[in-house]
């Protein structure tokens, strides 16, 4: 069934706003408010939602009036020059108001432009046990994370604030999470089909990081284990997830490993996948660090795939550390002032390592190294802060040996191996260190590119670690609270697909509008103002239009769909609300 057409609404008031009209004196007048009742602590609590003013000066203003006498009009009640309409009356007799969100039809119109509805009813087709129609459910699910998130249960009780919408049962929710986490490799290459290959559109550069998603819970099984947090949650278990994502920081798609997996090695899984789900033949793989080793760089050329990587720049030989410091070949960028603020070059660079099987093996590779006085500053800033708590250990010997290497430590040596407790600061260490102030490395296997293409793709990834920060905070995706494997997969799915549409959305703001900075929040806040006021009044349904943030008024206008009069009938608008047919075919938005 069709979300945008179904003919009825709930009138369940769960978790609703109760809304009234107060008069209330002052100084000798009469004061009219539109007052919002809410329970807090147990106790009500009344929160003005609008002040209509004195009442004296509301039955002379004439613009007022118009409105009153358009409600009049709706709710058929009979106005005339003989009979004046009594305003303070009318509005007493209306009854208390139920506030419903229309706001979510954004991303009712993404989940049908980007092929979701389908491609789940799709899937659900070769289900023929399942009867009830989970994208329904799903859906449910992914809008409620992007404009309220909440548990799963938190959700069903919450649904009946949306306009026009069917009560879905809290069980079809998990039944269909069950569902989901078997369906997710599908999901992704349908997806990817849909969006890509039949737009005719060129993945190349993709980007690759991992973070970690923490449980409530420390309860450890296949998938969740304990590991290195990402996110200091070192006393609750979880699970790593390594996501890749095109260009324009929308998601292709993602694995799931066990908590305890360690960054690099998550890296040889989603190369598989890339290939085998998505079908593409040749694509540049840009990640940090912890992606960067000798076995996975080995793999992904195996692959016949590239990479751009952050390298290792302070490990590297004598004979190569020379040559970057050298000031010989850089390419120096200076500012208004004539100052210098950037420099780069390019150094030949053969990536050569031994195996696990002791075969030795060469990577044929560019180096891209650049300066910067302003990173020189920083780096000598965070240098300094390690010393002085390498200094503040050593007052405390003992301690020194049950720490790891982070931190202090760093910069500490011990005296003599043979003798417990004896530390001294590591000042060779310190100095070679900060002979690197300022300078930052990237290799790549792709000789065909210039260094400013190379540290243009590098400097994207900041994209998929914003997508990561949004996940956890935005859309809130964790904690997470399911615990067997199938739901706690299909809760992964259900965040995946309101991710991509949340980031589709951003990414139409910008380029079809001037809402460059429309950021994930400013989107979630402004489809939230869209409220419906559910009243009765001489027995007639109404619906009154609150006034709406700017933004959510321009995403309406770009995805094509109805706003609502200011006043409604039932009936009315539910036919007005309709999705619209696009001037384009489904999927010509340009994205």
């Amino acid at each position: 069934m069709d979300l945008a057409e179904q003919n009825m609404y709930t009138d369940s008031k769960k978790g609703a706003m109760h809304v009234f009209i107060k008069t209330t004196r002052a100084h000798g007048y009469e004061y009219i408010k539109l007052v919002e009742s809410r329970r807090q602590g147990g106790k009500p609590q009344h929160h003005v939602l609008f002040n209509f003013g004195r009442a004296d000066l509301i039955k002379k203003d004439a613009s007022f009036l118009r409105i009153v006498r358009r409600l009049c009009e709706i709710a058929e009640i009979e106005v005339s020059p003989e009979k004046p309409t009594n305003v303070m009356s009318l509005l007493e007799g209306c009854s208390e108001a139920t506030f419903y969100n229309y706001g979510y039809l954004a991303y009712l119109r993404l989940w049908k432009n980007l092929g979701i509805e389908p491609i789940l009813k799709k899937l659900q087709r070769g289900c023929t046990k399942t009867q009830y129609p989970i994208d329904e459910s799903v859906f449910l699910m992914a809008v409620q994370h992007l404009l309220e998130p909440r548990s799963k249960l938190a959700t069903s009780e919450r649904q009946s604030r949306y306009f026009n919408w069917r009560e879905i049962p809290l069980h079809h929710l998990y039944r269909s999470l069950d569902k989901l986490g078997d369906w997710k490799e599908d999901i992704e290459s349908e997806l990817f089909t849909f969006n890509y290959v039949r737009m005719g559109q060129q993945v190349e550069v993709v980007f690759y990081d991992v973070t970690t998603f923490a449980f409530e819970s420390v309860k450890t099984d296949e998938l969740r284990a304990f590991g290195y947090s990402k996110d200091c949650k070192f006393n609750e278990v979880q699970v790593v997830m390594g996501m890749i994502i095109d260009t324009n920081g929308i998601p292709i798609g993602y694995e799931l490993f066990p908590g305890n997996t360690f960054d690099g090695k998550t890296m040889l899984a989603a190369l598989a996948n890339i290939g085998k789900r998505f079908g593409i033949r040749r694509v540049i793989i840009v990640a940090d660090r912890g992606i960067n080793s000798k076995g996975n760089l080995k793999s992904i050329k195996e692959a016949g795939y590239g990479y751009i990587m952050a390298s290792k720049i302070r490990g590297m030989g004598k004979s190569m550390k020379e040559k970057i410091l050298s000031p010989e070949s850089f390419t120096v960028i200076t500012n208004a002032q004539g100052e210098e603020s950037f420099r780069y070059k390019t150094l030949p660079y053969t990536n050569v390592f031994t195996d696990e099987d002791k075969v030795k093996h060469s990577l044929d590779e560019n180096l891209i190294i650049s300066y910067s006085p302003k990173r020189a500053a920083k780096d000598k800033q965070d240098r300094e802060r390690l010393i002085e708590k390498a200094r503040k250990l050593l007052e405390s010997p003992e301690k020194i040996e049950a720490l790891n290497k982070r931190g202090g430590k760093k910069y500490i040596d011990k005296v003599n191996p043979k003798q417990k407790d004896t530390w001294t600061l590591a000042m060779e260490k310190i100095e070679q260190d900060s002979l690197f102030d300022g300078y930052y490395g990237i290799q790549t296997s792709e000789k065909n590119m210039d260094a400013p293409e190379v540290m243009e793709a590098y400097h994207t990834l900041w994209k998929i670690e914003e997508s990561f920060r949004i996940m956890k905070s935005t859309m809130e995706v964790r904690p997470i609270f399911h615990w067997t494997k199938e739901r706690i997969k299909g809760h992964f799915v259900v965040c995946f697909l309101a991710f991509m549409m949340e980031r589709r959305l951003e990414l139409l703001l910008k380029e079809h509008t001037d809402e460059l900075s429309a950021s994930p929040g400013r989107i979630q806040e402004a489809l939230n103002t869209m409220q419906l006021a559910a009243l009765t009044a001489n027995e007639e349904e109404l619906f009154l239009k609150v006034k709406a943030h700017p933004l959510a008024n321009k995403i309406f206008r770009l995805l094509k769909i109805n706003m609502p009069k200011n006043v409604n009938k039932a009936h009315e608008l539910v036919e007005h609300l309709k999705l619209i047919p696009l001037v384009v075919e489904p999927c010509q938005i340009s994205f």
